[in-house]
């Protein structure tokens, strides 16, 4: 799969969100990347989690935020890993799927929704 297909589907993902989430996201950057950086994977280690890193949300979750976005603030940033997610399907049809279940699982968190909440929610997103 090439880089450009990723993407697209990563849009699609976005694009497929119903449109009460679509509409709410916020100060955002959805990225794709080859594989996570050292300091990416850091913050999995750093959760005592092993394993490949699938996508990232780094930010402060819509549910913390005051006056964020006044002044110079960057947008969070969630980022997408295509080889990660390659690796673990073991088709084109699963791994499109793979890649639309990691964009939602990250944009959960940037909604503020931790790993059970997210699992308690999933069909709904």
């Amino acid at each position: 799969m090439g880089d450009a297909e990723f993407e697209d589907i990563i849009a699609g993902a976005i694009e497929d969100l119903p449109e009460e989430f679509r509409d709410k996201l916020s100060n955002v950057a959805i990225i794709a990347a080859d594989f996570p950086t050292g300091e990416q994977m850091q913050v999995l280690a750093k959760r005592g989690e092993k394993g490949l890193l699938l996508g990232l949300y780094q930010g402060i979750p819509q549910t913390k935020r005051r006056s964020y976005g006044v002044g110079p603030t960057l947008p969070d940033k969630i980022t997408i890993f295509k080889y990660p997610l390659l690796r673990i399907s073991g088709s084109y049809e699963e791994a499109r799927k793979n890649i639309k279940d990691t964009v939602i699982h990250e944009i959960a968190h940037h909604f503020g929704m931790n790993e059970e909440e997210i699992k308690k929610a999933k069909g709904r997103l």
